[in-house]
């Protein structure tokens, strides 16, 4: 899907659009994310219930048509194993099939790979949810577990076949509260707790393949070098819940000052000193490099930029890997994205 500026801060500063996108994410316990359904019915027993921010939607039969919106939702379903009518294509981070390299590999082992006649039809969402494209493949669900849907576009949704809604507000959604809602609408339930619990398990072994992760602390956020802003995410954005998966510990500064019901702040670049943490997450422009970063005089005084525990990530695909984490982006994530950051780690932890 295509952003706008103000979409790719949130990428940037959500992931942008995040992805399409940007949310490596994680909590313990293996059927529930930390906003996760409380409720919870046998796969494939319809109708079903399913709860969101704007109230509960039921899903008379097990759907056989779906389609997705926003980032995320896509990747949920195909991590278990349903192959989408229609998804949004993902322009930022995306990759030249307007896809992903793990929703790409999925695919092809699901025997849909772009292009091919079982293959998702892709539609832009550019000028947001597209709602003629979704209408004309007549869906029985439609998944948005993991978006910023407005009441307007939940009702407007609604009107075409039911919704599974947001699970939390402004892309807040734990991945694991997503797969959780996905699973019961696709009558998976047993096999989203399955896929939780082994990505959480994924998650756990690199943790322990690296101690130092669980002995440092870090801030995740945002240096915009062009314009000299510093913004910081708060806990319940992706990138933090990545990071505490991982074992790491966030700095207590971010949470002393995070403004009420907001998924980041900006922060006095005069500041940077009061930073404390041994490492500084940032996604930055591709070529950019930690010492573009570190030649920032302001971003300098920030004390893990000046101690080499910078890390970062200057490819927007993987940035979208776990700024729009998903039990889809994660594992890809473990294996292209987390072992530079863990060296950095181990570099800056005794």
């Amino acid at each position: 899907m295509n952003i706008s500026r103000r979409a790719s801060r949130r990428v940037g500063l959500l992931a942008a659009a995040a992805a399409t996108a940007l949310t490596l994410s994680a909590c313990s316990g293996a059927a529930t994310g930390e906003d996760a359904p409380a409720d919870e019915e046998a796969s494939g027993a319809f109708p079903v219930t399913v709860e969101s921010i704007y109230g509960e939607t039921e899903i008379p039969e097990q759907p056989e048509t779906v389609v997705t919106v926003s980032w995320v939702n896509a990747d949920t379903a195909l991590a278990l194993d349903v192959v989408p009518a229609g998804m949004p294509e993902v322009t930022w981070g995306g990759n030249e099939n307007g896809s992903t390299d793990w929703i790409d590999a999925k695919l092809e082992e699901l025997g849909a790979p772009i292009g091919s006649e079982g293959a998702p039809e892709l539609y832009s969402e550019a000028d947001g949810v597209n709602f003629e494209a979704i209408a004309e493949l007549q869906p029985d669900v439609i998944l948005a577990g993991y978006s910023g849907l407005t009441q307007e576009d939940y009702d407007k949704l609604s009107k075409i076949a039911p919704v599974v809604g947001p699970q939390k507000e402004n892309y807040l959604a734990s991945w694991q509260s997503v797969a959780e809602a996905t699973g019961k609408a696709l009558g998976k339930s047993e096999e989203a707790a399955a896929l939780i619990e082994d990505v959480e398990s994924q998650v756990q072994a690199v943790s322990d393949e690296h101690p130092a992760l669980s002995e440092a602390t870090f801030i995740a956020g945002n240096l915009d070098t062009a314009q000299n802003i510093v913004s910081l995410y708060t806990g319940e954005d992706t990138r933090p819940r990545f990071f505490k998966s991982l074992g790491m510990t966030e700095a207590p500064i971010v949470a002393e000052n995070a403004p009420e019901g907001q998924f980041y702040y900006d922060w006095s670049a005069e500041r940077g000193d009061e930073l404390e943490s041994d490492v500084f997450y940032t996604w930055i422009p591709a070529g950019t490099t930690a010492e573009d970063v570190a030649a920032n005089e302001l971003f300098a005084q920030i004390p893990a930029v000046g101690n080499g525990g910078l890390i970062y990530t200057n490819d927007d695909h993987q940035t979208l890997s776990i700024s729009a984490a998903s039990a889809l982006s994660l594992p890809w994530a473990l294996e292209n994205v987390v072992p530079e950051m863990a060296e950095t780690v181990e570099s800056v932890v005794e």
